[in-house]
């Protein structure tokens, strides 16, 4: 059996991608306005994660797309700051230690590129998401920092790198 493998982002990841976080935010009841499902770059990620200070990271295996993570320098976050983003993961991924893998090369990516803390923006209907965060080492926040335009996520949580 061939092992999954993680790499940067291709522009034939797109589509699969973006099946992949709408049907998961779909499955949790989370395809709400003010989130990524209704947002227009998840189905460009390639293109958005050209932008400096990010970069995204997608896992396969047997050629098939498993689920992403990636980091992004979003508006309005202190210097110093990244945002962990569109972390989601395939239901079949899911147990696997795929997220704690992808959550891990965000951390060190983000460390080697000179941020010194990693914020993030979820929602209450992606629990089990939240608790592995806690396991990080991310704390809650009570607000928002930043303009991710996200307003439908109502959990904050920011960590130390």
């Amino acid at each position: 059996m061939k092992e999954i493998y993680i790499q940067v982002i291709t522009p034939s990841d797109n589509a699969a991608l973006a099946g992949i976080i709408r049907n998961a935010l779909t499955e949790f009841g989370a395809n709400k306005p003010g989130t990524v499902f209704y947002d227009d770059t998840t189905d460009k990620l390639f293109t958005l994660f050209q932008t400096p200070g990010s970069t995204y990271f997608v896992a396969h295996r047997h050629q098939q797309i498993l689920g992403g993570a990636g980091i992004f320098p979003s508006a309005g976050l202190p210097a110093g700051v990244c945002e962990l983003v569109k972390m989601y993961l395939h239901p079949e991924a899911r147990g696997l230690g795929l997220g704690k893998q992808l959550i891990e090369q965000c951390l060190r990516t983000a460390k080697n590129m000179g941020y010194t803390k990693i914020y993030l923006e979820t929602m209450p209907e992606l629990r089990r998401a939240v608790a592995v965060y806690e396991q990080f080492g991310f704390l809650h926040l009570n607000g928002p920092m930043g303009n991710t335009g996200h307003f439908g996520c109502d959990v904050w949580m920011i960590r130390n790198l």
